[in-house]
């Protein structure tokens, strides 16, 4: 049942292979070691930066969804404080229908933000066959026996990128104990921040109350990094690299977005707000917000350049008095 599994894998596997040996090449053209770890762990980054580039349409997808998460919320827990305490079938039934048909008036999907995460899904596995196959000699696609051997005997700081944390541990080789360890506490902590910046900035106080959405989420925050730290035991240097990069990225990402782009009544909102106000105030000008608006403050701040009366010239005493042709007409006809 697992060949078969990684039989469906063999298309994306060659997919990944064929990207990492353009990646090689690459590096091996700039003058890095072809059998050297540089060449082969900046290839996995190559993959990496490949991959979540190709990921960004639906990264902005998941931005969308949780920005329309945050806007339903008032209309959710209105529906969950009708059915609240009513735990008959018909109840829960009346309950699930009413949340679908507000998802579906305003365009929201919860499951578009774990879209960019189960997408990457088949990708890390099909990474993961292709790099233990590498430690069990066997080429995939144009990853061939030679560039396999050249990949099983790169060294990264005195370990191979095929090197396991348990299979270390048993042989005692602390070049890798010491390497995986220090990469799988790299990798927990940058999931721990990634997720505790969305939290803490990112989510309004009020859509916090009594939304299980932002309770799993908070569950996640402290048990995602314990699957990574459990899990990463097993996995090979070269896997390690992959979701340790990743994670950085997503880091990164995450920043960006929320610092440009906050979510409803956010502090992130706040801070934008204020950063806003102040580049403002050092030109000159003044922000004028729509009133009434939260989630789109940002989105609608204009700044306005503060207006100073102009003062008019004086005249001089006896100019301006007789203007030209009016001398016939103040004179008149002389009889």
């Amino acid at each position: 049942m697992i060949d078969f599994f990684f039989d469906l894998l063999h298309p994306i596997q060659w997919v990944v292979a064929w990207i990492m040996v353009r990646f090689h090449d690459l590096f091996t053209w700039i003058g890095l070691d072809p059998a050297g770890g540089a060449a082969w762990s900046l290839s996995i980054v190559g993959l990496v930066v490949v991959i979540r580039i190709l990921l960004i349409p639906l990264f902005v997808k998941q931005i969308k969804a949780m920005r329309g998460m945050q806007v339903i919320q008032p209309e959710m827990r209105k529906i969950q404080q009708k059915y609240k305490g009513k735990n008959d079938p018909a109840s829960r039934q009346a309950m699930q229908q009413e949340m679908m048909a507000l998802y579906r008036t305003s365009g929201t999907n919860p499951m578009a933000s774990c879209l960019p995460i189960l997408l990457q899904s088949p990708i890390f596995l099909a990474l993961f066959h292709t790099l233990n196959g590498i430690a069990r000699q066997k080429p995939i696609g144009p990853l061939n026996a030679d560039l396999v051997q050249q990949a099983d005997s790169a060294t990264i700081f005195g370990a191979q990128l095929s090197d396991v944390f348990m299979r270390s541990w048993g042989t005692g080789n602390w070049n890798a104990i010491v390497l995986t360890a220090v990469m799988i506490v790299l990798m927990s902590a940058s999931q721990f921040v990634t997720q505790k910046q969305l939290m803490a900035k990112n989510t309004s106080s009020a859509s916090m109350e009594g939304n299980p959405f932002a309770q799993q989420q908070k569950m996640m925050l402290y048990i995602l990094p314990v699957i990574f730290a459990v899990s990463g035991v097993n996995f090979p240097i070269g896997v390690l690299l992959y979701w340790l990069t990743t994670n950085v990225w997503s880091m990164g990402q995450q920043f960006f977005v929320i610092r440009r782009m906050p979510n409803p009544g956010s502090l992130a909102e706040k801070e934008l707000q204020e950063r806003r106000a102040r580049r403002a105030a050092r030109r000159g000008q003044v922000l004028t917000t729509d009133p009434g608006t939260t989630a789109t403050a940002a989105e609608h701040t204009t700044a306005a350049p503060v207006r100073r009366q102009r003062q008019q010239p004086k005249r001089g005493g006896n100019r301006g008095q007789r203007r030209p042709g009016s001398s016939k007409s103040s004179q008149g006809p002389n009889r």
